[in-house]
Order: structure tokens, then C-alpha cells, then sequence
């Protein structure tokens, strides 16, 4: 057999084509290996099976993105093949080469599933050019549907940085660095507004899967009857109709990252199949006999007090204990006061920017009256509260520059915010302070004098 044509520009091919899996199947020897040589140095994975019943073998153990598929083969034609492999899950694109082309086989290429069609005998460009056309649009589908599931979620709000120099947000941070390059999952705890989307985006960008897919999930966003569908997809009536089969978000953020939000809000008996799919990184989507591994980076986040919800049976235990490896718990704003002037300036240049308003001045006088309010909302309320100042082109009075100051200690310095912050970590560690003061990165004998000083 002749060696395959040099091609004098790869990248015209782009990029996609190196991560791409692909499976051969045809009967001819001499094809198989023709179409091995154009495509092994220039895709990820190459595989070939000489019948179906090798391929359907392959299909079982790995996940390919495209089949590259003859038609006419002895016993099945590959036609037939694909139209019973649709119907067990078939998780990939298929093209199909043919000597025998026609109007009719073509049309049954189409309805079998397939989404391109290449004549034999043909040249290397060729075959190149549809697996390219094939990846780019797997990719543009992935990239839709993720957007989409963006853009209905609401969840755009969660990009920010992880900005702050508090003990706190530092522990947090050191923590996160340290378990980002392992694949171990990680659970963030805290209450409602503290940045546990943050966190676990910061966690993402700092990871290997970078420049993959971060997915987040709002568990309590999803109707119970509908989540184990959105997130593990579903293989129903005919596959190759829009409505016959649906990827899960599982199977779209594969190699990135999914975020599981609220995970306590979970039904019961999604919790058993998620559980199941953690450990055995495999998926089975409704439906599917075929499944289909994944490789993918589990976060959880919780405001809700997962052992006591185990306790009351609202939460399987084993599934808690298998999500519960690394827990990062997110300090409130409270916890975190010294922290406040950074947020609220990056708040006032990213909303500012985005309302195309000018921002707001954050004087002495208005941080000191941020820093003296309890943030039951956290750093949900203070984002909130500068997104409605600038709406209204003023700080509500209660945090305005004018006026008099809000307590007798608020007056003209910030010492107060430090007074206020050092006794809500001390009452926080129950008046211990050696904890305290390591919790706040000073010395004990800082703690003393300072308690000195107030009579504390």
C-alpha cells in the first residue's frame, strides 16, 4: 500500500484534532492501516476493529469522539450496526466511508445518526477534513450547551476573585493551593453569600483542567424530577431525534470540573447514582446499556449541616463521608472585616463598569460604616448593596459619607473597625486568645495589650 501524502500544513486542520479519540472500523486490513497512518500522528488516540462485534467490544471499555465507520462490511452492514448502537448508547460521531454512494444510502446514513459521508476511495485531505469538521463541531455543541446552561443558571454572578489579606481568607487560599493540583474532591462549607463559588472557581484556575470547563450546578435550582436527567442525560424513544437523547452535564464537562452547589438539596436517589459515578468515574446515562467513562474533578458546596442531615436521613451517610475528604470552610464577612475595603472596591469597578455608571467614592467615612454592619448577607450583600448604590447614584444614609457616624467609637479614624474585629474573632474562639491571635496572624502579647487598652 502506498504511504499516505505529506501534508504540507497540519494546522490547517486546527487545533481540536490533536485531542481527538477516534475509532476505525472496516474490514480491509489495507484500509484500516491507510487511514491508522493519516490519523495516528495527528490525533490523540487511534483504535481498530476488523467487525462490529470488535467495535461494540471497544465501544464497552472506552469512550471515542468519532467512529470512523464502513458501510459495507461482511454479516452487518455498518448502517445496521450504528442504528443498533444508537439504541444502546452511542456516545460519539459517526462517519461513514462507502464505495457504493447513493441518494438512498445517503439518506440512511442521516437517519442512522451519521454526520458526514466520504466516497471511496479518497485522499488523506479528505478523511482529515471531516474529522476536523466533525471536532469543531462537537466542541461548538459542548460549548452551546454550557453557555446556555450558563445563562439560564444565573450563575455569572460567581466569577469573582478571590481577593482578601484576612487570616481567614488566607487559611482558605493556602488550602486550596495545596489540593489543586490533586484530583481529590473538595467540599466548601459556610454560610449563604461567603464565596463558595468563588472559591471553588479560584480552586479550577489554579488546577491542571484550567482551560477546561468549570460547570457549576445549583441543586436546589433544579425541580427533583428533573435533576437526575440534567445531570446524568438520558438515552429515550429514537436517539437519533433531538428529543431521543440528551448529554448530562456530566458527560459535557468532562475533563474540567463540575461544581455541585447546595449538594444537601439533592433527592435521595440522585445521591445513590452520583455516589456510584464517583467512584467508578463512569457514567450510565437513563436509558443507555453502554457506559461511558469520565474525566472529571468533583466540588461540593453546602450551607447546611451535613451531619446532622445524615443523622436525620436527609443525606446518605457513605456519600457524605466519600465528597467529605477536603473541607474548606469559608469565613463569613464578619470574620473576615479587614477585608471589607478590597471587596468593596473591586465591587466598584467591576459593577460600575459593567451599570457603565461612574462609581461611588469610598471614603473613610462610608468603609467605616461598611466595616461596623454585621453582613448577615455576607459578601452577597455587600456586592448587592454597591450594585444599588450605583443604580442609585448614592449609598443608602445608613452607610452615607454624610451624617453623623453610626456609633459613638465610628468617628474619625478606622481604629473602631479594628477594635470591632479583633473582639468578634475573640468571642469567636471563645475568649481564647492564643487562638485568636493565630487566627488574626499577630502575637499573643498584640491580643493583650489591645484587650489592655479597651478594658476587654
Amino acid at each position: 500500500m502506498n504511504k499516505p501524502e505529506t501534508l504540507s500544513n497540519d494546522s490547517g486542520f486546527g487545533a481540536g484534532l490533536a485531542l481527538a479519540s477516534i475509532l476505525v472500523v472496516d474490514d480491509e486490513p489495507g484500509m484500516r492501516n491507510f487511514l491508522m497512518k493519516i490519523l495516528g500522528p495527528r490525533c490523540k488516540r487511534v483504535e481498530q476493529a476488523a467487525d462490529v462485534e470488535e467495535a461494540s467490544r471497544l465501544l464497552d471499555a472506552n469512550h471515542f469522539d468519532i467512529v470512523i465507520l464502513d458501510n459495507i462490511m461482511p454479516g452487518k452492514t455498518g448502517l445496521d450496526w450504528l442504528r443498533e448502537q444508537r439504541k444502546l448508547g452511542f456516545f460519539a460521531d459517526a462517519i461513514l466511508i462507502t464505495a457504493f454512494a447513493d441518494l438512498e444510502t445517503a439518506i440512511a446514513a442521516l437517519r442512522a445518526g451519521a454526520v458526514d459521508f466520504v466516497l471511496k476511495p479518497f485522499r488523506s485531505n479528505q478523511i482529515l477534513n471531516a474529522v476536523a469538521r466533525s471536532i469543531d463541531r462537537l466542541h461548538l455543541q459542548r460549548e452551546n450547551f454550557l453557555l446556555k446552561h450558563e445563562l439560564s443558571a444565573e450563575v455569572c454572578g460567581g466569577r469573582g476573585r478571590l481577593l482578601g489579606g484576612s487570616q481567614g481568607i488566607s487559611d482558605v487560599r493556602s488550602i486550596i493551593e495545596r489540593a489543586a493540583p490533586q484530583p481529590t474532591s473538595v467540599l466548601f462549607t459556610g454560610d449563604s453569600g461567603t464565596g463558595k463559588e468563588v472559591a471553588a472557581r479560584a480552586l479550577h484556575a489554579m488546577s491542571e483542567r484550567a482551560d477546561k470547563p468549570f460547570v457549576p450546578v445549583n441543586c436546589a435550582a433544579i425541580s427533583p424530577d428533573q435533576i437526575a436527567n440534567e445531570l446524568f442525560g438520558y438515552v429515550a424513544g429514537d436517539p437519533t431525534r433531538p428529543e431521543g437523547r440528551q448529554d448530562g452535564l456530566l458527560l459535557h464537562a468532562s475533563g474540567g470540573t463540575l461544581f455541585l452547589d447546595e449538594i444537601a438539596e439533592l433527592p435521595l436517589s440522585v445521591q445513590g447514582t452520583l455516589l456510584r459515578v464517583i467512584d467508578d468515574m463512569r457514567l450510565r446515562p437513563f436509558g443507555s446499556a453502554r457506559e461511558v467513562p469520565l474525566n472529571l474533578r468533583f466540588i461540593f458546596a453546602t450551607n447546611a449541616d451535613l451531619p446532622l442531615a445524615v443523622a436525620e436521613g436527609r443525606f446518605r451517610e457513605d456519600l457524605y463521608h466519600r465528597i467529605n475528604v477536603i473541607k474548606v470552610h469559608m469565613p463569613t464577612l464578619r470574620e473576615r472585616v479587614m477585608d471589607i475595603p478590597d471587596l468593596s472596591a473591586m465591587f466598584m469597578q467591576l459593577i460600575s463598569h459593567e451599570l457603565r455608571v461612574p462609581p461611588l467614592v469610598l471614603d473613610e467615612r462610608v468603609l467605616l460604616k461598611l466595616s461596623c454592619y454585621d453582613w448577615p448577607g455576607n459578601v452577597r450583600e455587600l456586592r448587592n448593596l454597591i450594585e444599588r448604590s450605583l443604580i442609585l447614584g448614592e449609598f443608602p444614609p445608613e452607610f452615607a459619607s454624610e451624617g453623623a457616624a453610626s456609633s459613638p467609637e465610628a468617628v474619625d479614624s478606622l481604629h473602631a473597625v479594628e477594635q470591632r474585629h479583633i473582639l468578634t474573632v475573640l468571642e469567636a474562639c471563645d475568649g481564647n486568645r492564643a487562638e485568636a491571635a493565630r487566627r488574626l496572624g499577630v502575637s499573643r502579647k498584640t491580643i493583650d495589650r489591645k484587650c489592655a487598652m479597651w478594658d476587654a
